[in-house]
């Protein structure tokens, strides 16, 4: 049971690593926090049901529900939305996610349905056994596939030259707009970025969540307290607060009650918030 709790809270705390990440990405190009970033988990996992139960072979699915997510969520929401705002306070972005956020899942409960609908699962019913014990599919793919995309995305930021570009912006914006790198083209891609690491959470957590139009709503709000325990400002902060408060959630489930599960997070935001403003590992801004 130990064993089997364990590779849950991975599997769950690495979905809100990722969508964490996204939370510490956009912080760090545009001084941005989506609060529609809950929402846009929504909008992917309703995207790939429909393209699933439509008939359309999974891996195909996948991939328009990558792209779409990326034009739709990534580059129209920078360019339609965030764009013309930025110049504007921080009050002004946030209430325009806010705003986004509940035209998103009003959208969703309109126009497809309010209702929960059961994601078909991905990889399968049938548990890895090793020895006595069993290992959920679900589990330990979420994991192997997580993993490999915080990697991918740590190589791509390390590696390249647009990932350098990142860096720079993150670190010094006006110093970056000096030596020619081009701020709105680097913080598109980093919205584009943020909007398929959000999709792939979506096809990971659909068929563990119920499909249904609110389903992000919790999903973000936990990403946004992973971000905030770990480090707003650091990636490696919002991939440790996201596996805490994966390990949190699943401990205090199994050993003491489903009802406490979020009290024990939110008391450990509270702490982190008092003692160490910043984050576990996030740095202090000026």
């Amino acid at each position: 049971m130990l064993i089997q709790l364990v590779l849950s809270s991975i599997a769950i705390g690495a979905i809100y690593a990722l969508v964490a990440m996204g939370f510490t990405l956009l912080w760090q190009a545009s001084r941005t926090v989506n609060f529609a970033q809950g929402d846009f988990i929504t909008v992917s996992a309703v995207l790939m049901f429909i393209l699933v139960c439509a008939g359309v072979p999974f891996a195909w699915a996948l991939l328009t529900t990558v792209a779409i997510s990326g034009v739709l969520l990534g580059y129209v929401v920078k360019t339609g939305i965030i764009q013309p705002l930025i110049r504007r306070s921080q009050t002004t972005l946030i209430v325009a996610t806010i705003a986004l956020s509940f035209l998103a899942s009003n959208a969703v409960a309109t126009f497809w349905t309010a209702q929960c609908k059961a994601f078909p699962p991905v990889f399968g019913m049938t548990p890895y056994r090793v020895g006595s014990v069993a290992l959920s599919r679900q589990h330990v793919w979420t994991i192997v596939i997580a993993i490999a995309l915080i990697l991918a995305v740590n190589l791509f930021i390390q590696r390249t030259k647009p990932g350098k570009a990142m860096q720079a912006v993150a670190q010094n914006r006006e110093a970056a707009k000096v030596l020619g790198i081009n701020i709105s083209r680097v913080t598109t891609m980093v919205f584009i970025m943020n909007a398929v690491l959000v999709a792939f959470a979506a096809i990971l957590i659909a068929p563990v969540y119920m499909v249904r139009f609110d389903m992000g709503a919790q999903l973000g709000l936990k990403a946004f307290y992973s971000a905030a325990i770990g480090g707003f400002n650091q990636i490696r902060g919002a991939l440790l607060g996201g596996f805490l408060v994966g390990i949190i959630e699943t401990f205090t489930s199994a050993y003491l009650s489903t009802e406490y599960r979020e009290m024990f997070v939110l008391i450990i935001l509270i702490a982190v918030i008092l003692i160490r403003k910043e984050g576990l590992l996030g740095t202090e801004e000026r």
